[in-house]
């Protein structure tokens, strides 16, 4: 058996179930977007043109991009704790990391509706203090998606910048600091550059998982932030309009291979500096 082979052999089941679990069904989901009602790229031509489909693909891409810069910004300083933090801090960084992972993200939406909701627990705490005189809208929006999105996304984005953090050579740090420079430039001038490579991995994880959200800005949201993954399942299954649902789907996914592809590029090593 060759080196070549043999890798292949073991690839193949992977390969397999890989063709069976989304291969297959998404040639399916391509079909039905020109097929349905009839034969032809009219589903494409109504999800490119409708200014409701643009409006929630634009308001999809701005509510990921906002989640995606809070979530990696605020990953970055739970990992700086995480790995760099007294054994304390670290233990207790971890509990705050793991724990999320405990609850499901239905009752975590719940949690921050009980929160955020017209009498819940903040606006009660803040009308008791005298600090507001009318309750404040904080869900039903996109405040309250944002929000219960990122609490659910920054578990995801510690791990690829901790792990980035951890390879950082201390020689190259002390080097700088022994060179006279301050604290705060070594972080940003040698710290965070050698961490990029986590930075962009953290990135895009995120902004990929958080297209395909669902639960959460369905009830946070309230019908009145909806995202492009809701929009896909209010076409099967209310409307129904199948084929724009499908021709939907297919763009979605195009634009997520362009951006995987991309940002893929920068991660090579010719693209991180």
């Amino acid at each position: 058996m060759t080196r070549i082979t043999r890798p292949l052999i073991l690839l193949t089941p992977l390969l397999a179930f890989l063709a069976l679990a989304y291969v297959l069904p998404f040639a399916g989901v391509i079909g039905w977007s020109v097929t349905i009602p009839e034969p032809g790229v009219q589903n494409y031509e109504a999800a490119l043109t409708d200014p409701l489909i643009l409006s929630v693909f634009w308001r999809t891409l701005r509510i990921c991009a906002i989640v995606t810069v809070v979530s990696v910004i605020m990953g970055y300083i739970l990992s700086l704790l995480w790995v760099r933090g007294t054994p304390l801090v670290r233990t207790l960084t971890e509990l705050c990391i793991l724990i999320p992972f405990w609850i499901s993200v239905l009752t975590r939406a719940f949690g921050w509706l009980a929160l955020l909701s017209h009498r819940g627990l903040v606006n009660g705490w803040l009308e008791a203090l005298g600090v507001i005189d009318d309750p404040l809208r904080l869900v039903r929006n996109e405040f309250g998606v944002v929000v219960g999105m990122v609490h659910f996304m920054i578990p995801f984005a510690v791990f690829p910048l901790a792990s980035a953090m951890r390879t950082v050579d201390e020689r190259v740090l002390m080097a700088a600091r022994g060179m006279g420079a301050s604290r705060t430039r070594v972080f940003w001038q040698v710290f965070v550059p050698m961490t990029a490579a986590g930075l962009m991995g953290a990135a895009l994880l995120v902004f990929v998982f958080a297209i395909g959200f669902f639960i959460t800005p369905a009830i946070l949201g309230g019908g009145r932030s909806v995202m492009i993954a809701e929009l896909i399942y209010l076409r099967i299954f209310q409307s129904p309009d199948w084929g724009l649902a499908a021709a939907v789907s297919v763009i979605l996914m195009v634009a997520i291979s362009a951006l995987l592809a991309l940002l893929l590029k920068q991660l090579s090593p010719k693209g991180v500096r």
